[in-house]
């Protein structure tokens, strides 16, 4: 039937396809038969034949395609062989409309007669279950389906650049979510129902996104491009990579080497497009069965046009069902009724993939459909695959919450309403990312606190990294006893003084007193004063002991019995014990054990996610924070990248001029995580990395508005750790135990402010102690003046490391004035002397301080030269094999490249 030339669809860039006839379209089958397709529209424009089936039960969907209906019952063989091989399943029934391919074709007299489909059904004794003609709604899962995949469809599609004619391949990779994400009617994913496994979605991008990709060339040239500008269009089939479309060959290619270019704003030239469905809207009754959760294949076989011209290539046909490992027979039990738990959305702005400058290699345990994250909700608790294993942890926490006494459940006052408390469960991992043990912790809802009611006094001490690096070089240079120990729910120790009730906690209500709370008595974790709490509690017991606290590093403790000692750090709930005697630190341990609920871990190798590995033969102890740098770099994309000679280079600039200068170019920006880069960064300097502090410190300065040049800094540290991840910072044992401080300064090195930035480091036993960067507070105007306010720098620490190793009590040299090097020498002088110039009458009298330490005899400024200056690294960029000798004497090399 003609039409008037009024009827469009509405395609590809916005333009409109004339439909020039709309009625039977009659299919001649190689078979004979022929196949009647009513209601056709007529599009001479489209290239393809858009017909498709989709297939589905209550917890899983699949979808296929195929040269018209006579391919159904093929797809429904495949899978119902694939169901009762991989679930030993039997399927009882199938429920679908009275379309041909199904039950069959109506002869000339109008009766509808069973076909292939019908008859194959009868042999094997399943169930066939017809809707009633013209009654989709007795159907209305699989038709709810089919809307919600063609609204995926459509807005995939509309929202990218790519031809119509992949609509199939948009159909794929919405079937592909689909199968990864939660619905209402079933709390888990049906990937969990028919593996067993919690799917990842860490791996899953933009559909129809630009991208550059690497195809695998066998016959590849040298000079040849190594990428190709293509599209992601789906997800490999067999394999852990992606499928892309190149427009250039109009043909499809897998790898797992690809920079995905998502985030992309739509042009203003290219106007969404319009794609027009039939919809038919239906009531869709909630439909239980009594067999196993079973999902369907992904995708059963590719697009085959019937009759037309056909202007994309396709890959052969395949059959693409995901590889499947059955660990546990699926469990046949009724449907239970689940309570919807809102899911956690972050109001953060979501950031893109990280991007490279080469191809970002995909890692293979980034597309682990196995890993399984850890639960945020009690309910996701129940349904994990671990359940037993975490409720076994909640019932060790709530054991020790009885032991410890921490409330007793009463009435409710009148007017006063309870904080609200909550699980968190954590998956504690070894060094190697080992599985070590399921913890659950009850926390209370602190935030809802209030100030003078609830809490008083919040400040707690913490233990710094200079002191734990102090204690390090010491235990190398005297051989001591290192031993970790870990306490319990140390929290739960702490008594409260202010009245606090708290809702009892989620799933362990008591049951003859559900309307009761609970009256804490002690402090728990969540508590606003809790680390507190704590603190003033362990301070109480240690000292009843015998142990003297550091008043300058209050969480330091040291107990002398003769001329045997031991070191006590506390951090948090780590506890470090440095001895000299073995039987003095047993006898600290058996203490420690009576009075708190402990966790003896031996001897220290892994504390705050350093590694700790020693050679006593030697009296080496090394520092090493590898498993971090690894995780790192993965994070970022950078674990395959190319080592770096060293983090900057001599003559690097960094200015405002880098920054981005409008909003496009600021929105670009976005794309990459520069924050978290520096961030994950400054984690390794603070620790053990004080051969990055300078360009971490520079880098962090453009924070608020990195630039494509400050994020390609940020990639050239990454690069240099991967050459270096296997260093140390070591300590030995040396001939005279010493503090020495090296101070440096550049002159003007900001280019925005010229202010200058200066470098101090401090070394003990071989190895540096203390370290920082910092851009000075103000303009100096000559070198001299420069280096005498990194002095300045300098010297406020070193007062503070002399002060510190002083209640030690076991390093005789910090008797004598600290010294600091300085390679200035009229800094040295003017510290020296009282005599001024009238080029140094305008130093602020702040920094004039230094002289009177260096008269009172705390500190001593000293002359060195250059190339003896091991804080040089800390103001500029070095050449490398200057660097790299700076570097060594620092004490961050190869635990097998030190010496005696």
């Amino acid at each position: 039937m003609p039409t008037n030339g009024e009827r469009y669809i509405y395609v590809g860039n916005g333009n409109k396809a004339a439909v020039k006839a709309i009625g039977l379209f009659r299919l001649q089958l190689d078979s004979g038969c022929t196949l009647d397709l009513e209601e056709t529209f007529v599009v001479p424009s489209f290239r393809r034949n858009l017909i498709y089936v989709s297939c589905l039960d209550k917890f899983g969907y699949c979808c296929s395609f195929g040269n018209g209906m006579s391919q159904s019952l093929d797809v429904f063989k495949n899978f119902k062989a694939e169901v009762e091989n991989q679930l030993s399943k039997k399927i009882k029934a199938v429920r679908s409309d009275r379309g041909g391919e199904y039950y069959g074709r109506y002869d000339r007299s109008g009766e509808q007669r069973p076909g292939p489909f019908a008859k194959y059904l009868m042999e094997c004794g399943i169930v066939p279950q017809y809707t009633m003609p013209g009654t989709p709604s007795q159907n209305g899962v699989a038709e709810r389906r089919n809307r919600t995949l063609k609204d995926m469809v459509r807005s995939m599609i509309s929202h990218s650049t790519l031809p119509e004619s992949l609509w199939g391949e948009a159909i794929k990779t919405a079937v592909y979510i689909l199968n990864r994400v939660p619905s209402k009617a079933v709390a888990k994913t049906p990937y969990e129902l028919w593996t067993s496994k919690k799917p990842s979605i860490r791996h899953l991008h933009v559909w129809g996104c630009p991208a550059e990709a690497r195809p695998y060339k066998p016959n590849e040239k040298k000079l040849d491009s190594r990428t190709v500008s293509c599209y992601f269009v789906g997800y490999s089939e067999r394999s852990r990579g992606f499928k892309f479309y190149d427009p250039s060959t109009r043909s499809f290619f897998e790898t797992s080497n690809a920079k995905f270019i998502e985030d992309v704003e739509l042009s203003g030239r290219e106007p969404l497009r319009k794609v027009v469905f039939e919809e038919e809207f239906v009531n869709i009754p909630i439909i239980t069965t009594e067999h196993g959760h079973i999902m369907f294949n992904d995708t059963i076989q590719n697009v085959q046009s019937i009759t037309g011209i056909q202007d994309t290539p396709e890959i052969p046909p395949t059959q693409v069902m995901e590889p499947i490992q059955v660990h546990q027979e699926v469990t046949q039990q009724p449907q239970e009724p689940q309570v919807q738990v809102p899911l956690r959305r972050s109001t953060r702005e979501r950031r893109s993939t990280i991007s490279d400058d080469y191809v970002v290699y995909l890692q293979e345990h980034e597309f682990d459909m196995g890993l399984e994250d850890d639960p945020i909700s009690v309910s996701q608790v129940k349904q994990s695959s671990n359940s037993e294993k975490w409720i076994e942890a909640m019932k060790d926490e709530m054991k020790s919450m009885k032991d410890n006494g921490v409330w007793d459940l009463v009435e409710l006052p009148k007017g006063v309403k309870p904080i609200g408390c909550k699980w968190i469960f954590k998956t504690k991992r070894d060094s190697k990312g080992n599985i070590v043990r399921y913890k659950a912790r009850l926390v209370a809802k602190g935030f809802t606190q209030k100030e003078g009611i609830d809490y008083k006094e919040t400040f707690s001490p913490v233990s710094s990294k200079d002191s734990f690096r102090i204690i390090m070089a010491l235990v190398a240079h005297y051989d001591l006893e290192l031993h970790q120990m870990d306490v319990k729910t140390a929290f739960l120790n702490g008594n409260i003084d202010e009245t606090i009730y708290m809702v009892q906690p989620e799933n362990f209500e008591s049951k003859d007193s559900k309307q009761l709370v609970c009256r804490l008595k002690r402090s728990i974790y969540g508590l606003k004063q809790a680390s507190r709490q704590w603190y003033r509690k362990f301070d109480q017991v240690i000292t009843s002991f015998g142990f003297k606290e550091n008043t300058v590093d209050q969480c330091i403790y040291l107990k002398f019995s003769g001329s045997k000692f031991i070191i006590l750090v506390l951090y948090v709930d780590d506890i470090l014990l440095a001895s000299s005697d073995v039987g003095l630190l047993h006898e600290t341990k058996r203490f420690l054990s009576s009075k708190f609920d402990m966790k003896d871990l031996g001897n220290a190798s892994f504390v705050l996610g350093i590694q700790i590995h020693r050679d006593r033969s030697r009296g080496i102890l090394g520092l090493s924070q590898k498993a971090y740098i690894d995780k790192v770099l993965s994070r970022f994309g950078m674990s395959n990248c190319a080592p770096g000679d060293t983090p900057v280079a001599k003559g690097d600039k960094f200015s405002l001029h880098q920054c981005p200068k409008n909003e496009l170019e600021k929105k670009d920006m976005e794309r990459f995580p520069y924050a978290s880069a520096i961030g994950s960064l400054m984690y390794a300097q603070v620790c053990t990395r004080s051969d990055i502090a300078y360009i971490v410190g520079m880098l962090g300065r453009y924070l608020s508005n990195p630039g494509m040049d400050h994020w390609k800094k940020a990639k050239r540290v990454m690069r240099y750790l991967q050459r270096t991840k296997d260093y140390m910072l070591t300590y030995r044992r040396s001939s005279h135990l010493e503090i020495v401080g090296y101070s440096d300064s550049d002159f003007a090195g900001c280019l925005d402010s010229r202010r200058s930035t200066s470098g101090y480091i401090f070394m003990l036993a071989g190895g540096a102690v203390s370290w920082k960067s910092v851009k000075q507070t103000l303009v100096a105007s000559s070198t001299m003046e420069a280096e005498f306010i990194a002095c300045y720098e300098a010297s406020n620490h070193g007062i503070w490391l002399r002060n510190f190793v002083t209640q030690l009590r076991i390093v005789d040299g910090i008797e004598k004035p600290l010294r600091i090097n300085c390679d200035n020498k009229a800094a040295e002088l003017y510290s020296k002397n009282n005599r001024s110039s009238s080029k140094s009458k305008h130093i602020d009298i702040k920094f004039l301080v230094v002289k009177e330490r260096v008269q009172s005899l705390q500190v001593s400024i000293e002359h060195i030269s250059t190339n003896s200056m091991i804080a040089d690294p800390l103001t500029k960029g070095l050449p490398p094999k200057v660097y790299h000798e700076h570097v060594t004497h620092m004490g961050v090399v190869h635990i097998d490249d030190v010496s005696e």
